[in-house]
């Protein structure tokens, strides 16, 4: 041993000064390349720029540090304050900066390799190296990382030459494999590195040639090369990609050859990898996070069943995924059931709740397994004092290791919980039941007091007005709406320490919480008298159930009675009946009120729908006119009709019909033109004269043809056209431009800008393609900007089959994978939202909400990839600043549109009377044409004209006044 030491040091040395002659290379070549590209003189201005540059990042990191100081859970702020600090040189700045990150996250392993190359270079002139080993120890735990392995097996090569430091070597190069060994792509450069270290010693305890070596030196040479062989062999058993190359190299490296023991083991390990090969070329394809690869993987190696490589899978997949809340709870789990290793187990709990500390979940299950496997009290409850968390508690927080067995006066891991920021109020209910159920486990009850009981009831308390204070504060709700914390005290009083007073004293507490008119709180409290308690306290409770009880009062005076039945008098039963049917009763009259009130308001709903209905269908009709009316025809046909009733009541009045020379006239427009002001169809032939039924049919063939011609189905397919809304009045050539936006969607057959009757273009139109798989591309165009305003694209549903139909796209419930930001500057762009939010997760999509005008109004929706990482951007967003503006992130949980709340439905309600103006609504000058004389309402002297005005009000149609009718309303004066 001692030759081999002499080697060893000869060649450590010869290894040290070819590496710092390869540094001093390096050193020489930057500063070639500075010189040749900057220049042998600096320039004063170049040095006053490096000063004022030196200045802001001094300014910067002031500001970081204060940001720090007021919230140490910034994780981006961490990082940024590390990057500066290692731009300026403040090396002990930033050795501080990076244990205060440590001790609150787990940090990368791009962040532990600077570190720990920092620190090596740091203590190189110093004798004592186990700062640096305790850092890598440090490093070792966060994640499984090959690249930190090595380089720690590396850097205590370093100290081979200490007492012990051989046996070091190859304890960590042992605890390396052990740890990355089965890594199927990384876990070969472990094994070759320890082989060359082995090879290296190989090489020192050689006999020089032409010596024969003695029976100590012998011994020592077969001991080394069997240690050799022995990792060969171990390599060769294990599946790793790139394993040939290593058999191969085994072969040329045994003189004796392979054994066959170890080219079975070698076949069986190529089986194997054969298997995982289709899993680890699908990791190489995917892109990070890989979660759904890496959970394939997962699973199949849990159907293997092989421990050592389920938990290399689950590593692998965590230092990838180190957010996803559910990886985590999944691994802790299989080791708790499976494995059941103390340091193991806890391992993975503890860097669970680091890299997830939002999730309650991690911090229960942590919590049971510190029980589970003895952890002592103060490490649990961390109560230790009665100074604040920050002080006590977090500056230790590092400390909490599991695997080096100390948890005696440690931090608490409830008190950490309660300080981790849950998103919801109702976890930290479910935290303290955790923390209270382990307390409770504590208590000796057969005991009448004792120091855990006393404990146990101050927690109690402790956490009512946790809840009171701190939740509510924050979350505007307890979380424990029923009390169930309250309800495990009070059972627990009455149960265990036989105090049925302290018991009805929070039932009391309970009642008083909004919690009476419920009667499964009432049957709690009677179930707890009736176990615990008296006959007497039973009937008091469930006398009370029935005055207070809203929801099922039936079902309370049914147990009220029944215990009765069981237990009273004649005189209790009298009672119990006379309360229960005076309830009921009462109960049953205010029932029928909301009943008929619900009713009379489902039907006057229904008839303000009609009447939405209805009018929407008098308007259309109004607006457009009936088909095949225009102005030329209605006054042929009151011309028509005033000749009629003229000759039938001739003895009024001695006024003629025109001749028959304007008749011809008008026949011969209609024949010529057609209705409407259209020619002829072809083919037609003019009627001979005097023949008026045949110009009837000619003209209702020119009719028919020309609604055929304006109704074509074939010009209009609403399943394949979208509606375009919100353009702007003064676009140009709509159509153009639509179809220039349109046309990647698909062919279009047709673009229709709806114009104003002055030629004003309308802000909307119609967009129709060629078949309807365009539709769904173009949809996806909704919301983009055209011209500083957001273009709205929806589905082209007729309005007349469909009146309540309206679109909205977005969900209107909670959406636990996106955020809603409020508090926004109006300048803030996508582009600048996706670099402040890109840092906490894949970002799937954003949305800035604006008017219909395009203008934004400060809020936004950013979805990420998953729950974990928007609960993650809750936690580090909420209160950051933007531009000078502090916004606020929440989880997206829009409020639930109700009728009054749709678009559309903002009308005045249609039973409001209004004033009937007409088609067009109300005049300008609201003058009336009609004659003084005739205008008054219609008495009884004439009933007739004012019935068939009512008829046709009825009806919903205005009737213009014919000659006769004003003739009739004269003559009956």
């Amino acid at each position: 041993m001692a030759a081999s030491s002499n080697a060893e040091q000869t060649h450590l040395q010869d290894m040290e000064e070819g590496d710092a002659g390869m540094e001093e290379k390096d050193r020489d070549s930057d500063d070639e390349v500075e010189e040749e590209g900057m220049g042998v003189d600096i320039s004063d201005d170049e040095e006053d720029n490096s000063s004022e540059d030196e200045k802001e990042n001094e300014a910067e990191i002031q500001r970081l540090e204060e940001q720090l100081s007021i919230n140490a859970f910034d994780y981006n702020c961490h990082v940024d304050l590390i990057k500066l600090l290692k731009q300026e040189g403040e090396l002990v700045r930033l050795r501080k900066a990076r244990e205060k990150m440590s001790e609150l996250f787990p940090l990368t392993e791009e962040i532990w390799l600077d570190w720990l190359k920092d620190e090596i270079r740091l203590t190189e002139e110093e004798p004592n190296r186990e700062k640096v080993y305790e850092l890598f120890e440090t490093a070792v735990k966060d994640y499984i990382c090959p690249e930190i392995w090595l380089e720690f097996a590396q850097y205590s090569i370093g100290g081979m030459g200490s007492p012990g430091g051989m046996d070091k070597v190859r304890c960590i190069f042992e605890r390396a494999v052990t740890a990355v060994g089965l890594h199927m792509t990384k876990g070969q450069t472990v094994w070759e590195a320890y082989r060359e270290f082995e090879n290296a010693i190989l090489s020192t305890v050689q006999p020089p040639p032409g010596r024969i070596p003695t029976r100590e030196e012998q011994e020592l040479l077969k001991t080394q090369i069997e240690r050799i062989h022995t990792l060969f062999r171990r390599q060769l058993a294990v599946p790793l990609m790139d394993m040939e190359a290593t058999y191969a190299e085994y072969e040329e490296w045994s003189e004796h050859g392979v054994a066959e023991t170890v080219m079975h083991q070698y076949k069986k390990a190529l089986e194997q990898l054969a298997k995982y090969k289709s899993y680890e070329e699908a990791l190489m394809a995917a892109e990070p996070p890989k979660l759904a690869e890496y959970q394939s993987y997962i699973d199949f190696e849990l159907k293997e069943g092989d421990p050592a490589r389920i938990q290399i899978t689950f590593e692998r997949t965590l230092a990838e995924n180190c957010l996803v809340p559910d990886m985590w709870a999944k691994y802790a789990t299989y080791l708790d059931r499976q494995l059941k290793i103390r340091d193991m187990v806890l391992s993975s709990h503890e860097r669970g709740v680091r890299n997830c500390p939002w999730t309650m979940g991690l911090w229960k299950s942590y919590l049971l397994a510190l029980e589970r496997h003895g952890a002592d009290h103060l490490a649990v409850s961390g109560r230790n004092c009665s100074h604040c968390f920050c002080c006590c508690v977090l500056p230790i927080w590092k400390d909490l290791r599991p695997s080096s067995g100390v948890f005696v006066f440690l931090t608490g891991v409830f008190e950490k919980a309660l300080s981790a920021g849950f998103i919801q109020a109702t976890d930290y209910v479910e935290i303290w039941q955790s923390y209270l159920d382990y307390l409770r486990r504590r208590v000796d009850f057969s005991k009448e007091s004792s120091k855990e009981l006393e404990e146990l009831r101050g927690a109690f308390s402790r956490s009512l007005d946790y809840m009171k204070q701190d939740v509510e504060e924050r979350f505007g709700e307890s979380g424990d709406p029923s009390c169930i914390i309250m309800q495990i005290w009070a059972r627990i009083e009455a149960l265990h320490c036989k105090n049925i007073q302290k018991a009805r004293e929070l039932w009391d507490s309970i009642m008083t919480k909004g919690n009476a008119k419920f009667a499964n709180m009432w049957l709690e409290y009677y179930n707890l008298e009736r176990s615990y308690g008296d006959p007497v306290h039973c009937r008091k409770a469930l006398h009370r159930a029935v005055q207070c009880t809203s929801d099922y009062p039936e079902h309370v005076s049914e147990v009220l009675l029944t215990f009765e039945r069981v237990e009273g008098s004649l005189e209790d039963w009298d009672v119990a009946v006379q309360k229960t049917e005076t309830r009921l009763n009462r109960i049953n009259a205010q029932r029928a009120k909301v009943a008929e009130k619900e009713a009379n308001v489902a039907r006057q709903e229904e008839e303000r729908a009609d009447q939405r209905r209805r009018t929407k269908a008098e308007k259309k009709g109004q607006k457009k006119g009936p088909k095949g009316t225009r102005a030329g025809e209605k006054r042929k046909a009151e011309q028509d009709d005033h000749h009629n009733e003229w000759n039938n009541s001739s003895e009024h009045g001695t006024k003629r019909h025109r001749g028959n020379g304007d008749q011809t006239a008008e026949e011969h427009m209609v024949t010529e033109t057609g209705l409407f002001g259209k020619k002829a169809p072809p083919g037609y032939k003019r009627p001979p004269p005097g023949n008026k039924k045949a110009q009837q049919g000619g003209a209702a063939a020119a009719h028919q043809q020309s609604s055929n011609d304006d109704d074509k189905p074939e010009l209009r397919n609403d399943n394949s056209s979208v509606f375009i809304s919100n353009l702007a009045y003064t676009l140009e050539e709509p159509e153009a431009k639509m179809r220039t936006l349109f046309e990647a969607c698909g062919p279009i057959e047709q673009v229709r800008p709806v114009f104003a009757s002055k030629g004003a273009f309308k802000g909307y139109c119609y967009v129709q393609f060629e078949s309807t798989v365009s539709v769904a591309e173009a949809l996806k165009l909704d919301r983009q900007e055209v011209e500083g305003r957001p273009m709205f694209v929806s589905p082209c549903v007729d309005k007349n089959k469909n009146p309540d139909f309206k679109v909205f796209k977005y969900n209107n419930s909670m959406e636990k994978q996106k955020i809603f930001i409020s508090g926004l500057p109006f300048s803030c762009t996508k582009e600048q939202l996706e670099a402040i939010c890109k840092g906490h997760g894949t970002i799937k999509d954003i949305r800035l909400v604006t008017y219909r005008s395009g203008k934004p109004k400060g809020l936004a929706y950013v979805e990420f990839a998953d729950e974990a990482q928007a609960s993650h951007a809750v936690l580090k967003m909420d209160g950051m600043c933007v531009e000078d503006n502090t916004i606020s992130v929440a989880i997206s949980n829009p409020p639930r549109r109700t009728a009054m709340d749709k678009a559309g439905s903002s009308r005045l309600p249609v039973d409001v009377p209004r004033q009937v103006f007409g088609s067009r609504g109300r005049g300008r000058t609201q003058l009336s044409l009609l004659p003084r004389s005739l205008h008054r309402q219609s008495g009884p002297e004439n009933g007739a004209v004012a019935e068939q005005a009512s008829a046709e009000n009825a009806a919903g149609e205005t009737k213009p006044l014919s000659n006769s009718d004003f003739a009739k309303m004269l003559l009956s004066k």
